[in-house]
């Protein structure tokens, strides 16, 4: 079954009284208005919309001011599609050979941003006295910059064709990728698995990726001859499934499903393109505001006033180490100063990757979630207004 339909049955299913059905579809609707309320009020202000949607989620959250009573699976699903849209539109800005030059000149930002961002994490789990594994985690949280937030972020300033920009998608391509071996390898020690396990876990995940990576640079046009068809109905229904459906088979193999609707963007090519960017940019807007407004609904406030010291340490530390990494990356690539620091501000805000992280690891260590939750919540709010600055 589709997932979207699959969203509307589990919408459908939810566990309320039948003549109390229409309470759901009226809170739905009423949440998507208003967020069509707040996307016409950042842009009468000239800003991004999304610190306002993270705040309308956070007020109508689990213990915010009105919470509301919206059926989890479907909200959860669309926000998944929201991510998966945003990463494919981002993968059609970029053609396969530069995404080999980018990959291929971006090992050493890659690595320089591994440092900076993941130490940080790490050596503050340490020094609250949690484990090796939950500080770990941690470090895991503060080192992946959030995919969604900052392909929205470039597709609202209007920046998808800057200089920077190839430099700003190789640092998230590769923590991407790195994610690949991370999820698989964290999986394997909280379950206690041996060394066999780990290896055969993470080399199965890196193998899918090359998999998936060589088909998307080698049989692109290809893919898109498939694709091509002057039936707008036919092209919007065709991508939008694969989309979809390669997401899916790449996080049941333990990959982010970020990398397969990023590669299937990559993929496609020429004319087939430019239709699909077409068709598919009103479902990205939507299903992306779903995407952040129930990332704010998933956090707790009450969970938040403790964590606060923590988190807004780490989000300091991390913000400048971010806008280290991309201003180091954009002068290797001989962008100038503004371009730079365009660079460094828009790779700030952590996300979808960061919440999974932590969502791992609360059994371990029980303030890594609330932690974890304030420290995304204050930086995927100021990313969005660091890169207008």
């Amino acid at each position: 079954m589709h997932p979207f339909v699959f969203g509307l049955a589990l919408l459908s299913n939810a566990p309320v009284a039948p003549h109390e059905g229409y309470r759901v579809l009226i809170e739905l609707g009423a949440a998507i208005v208003v967020l069509a309320l707040l996307a016409r009020l950042a842009s009468r202000w000239s800003i991004s919309a999304i610190p306002l949607y993270l705040i309308l989620g956070l007020c109508f959250g689990n213990g915010g001011l009105a919470p509301l009573n919206l059926s989890k699976e479907f909200t959860s699903t669309g926000a998944e599609i929201g991510v998966l849209l945003l990463l494919f539109m981002l993968g059609l800005e970029y053609s396969g050979e530069q995404l080999r030059q980018n990959l291929r000149k971006g090992l050493a930002a890659g690595a320089l941003d591994f440092v900076l961002n993941f130490a940080p994490g790490l050596i503050a789990g340490l020094l609250l006295g949690w484990g090796t594994l939950p500080a770990l985690l941690l470090g895991g949280v503060t080192y992946i910059s959030s995919s969604g937030i900052v392909a929205k972020i470039l597709n609202d300033l209007k920046r998808l064709n800057n200089a920077e920009t190839p430099g700003i998608l190789s640092v998230l391509i590769l923590e991407d990728l790195a994610m690949a071996v991370y999820l698989p390898l964290v999986a394997v020690l909280l379950a206690g698995g041996t060394r066999a396990r780990i290896v055969v876990s993470v080399s199965v995940a890196v193998l899918v990726v090359l998999i998936v990576l060589f088909i998307a640079l080698r049989f692109g046009q290809r893919i898109s001859r498939l694709f091509a068809h002057e039936s707008d109905e036919i092209v919007l229904l065709t991508i939008f499934g694969v989309v979809v459906l390669v997401a899916g088979l790449a996080e049941r193999l333990q990959v982010s499903s970020a990398i397969g609707a990023f590669l299937v963007g990559i993929a496609v090519t020429g004319s087939v393109a430019h239709q699909a960017s077409r068709l598919l940019a009103p479902l990205r807007d939507l299903f992306a505001a779903i995407f952040f407004f129930f990332f704010g609904l998933e956090v707790d406030p009450h969970t938040l006033p403790a964590a606060l010291p923590v988190a807004m340490t780490l989000a300091v530390v991390t913000a400048l180490t971010k806008v280290a990494t991309g201003y180091w990356t954009a002068r290797h690539k001989g962008v100038d100063r503004q371009g730079c620091l365009r660079s460094g501000f828009a790779l700030v805000p952590r996300g979808e990757f960061s919440i999974v992280i932590a969502g791992l690891g609360v059994v371990l260590e029980p303030r890594l979630g609330p932690i974890s939750a304030a420290y995304v919540l204050l930086l995927a709010i100021l990313g969005p207004f660091l890169a207008r600055v």
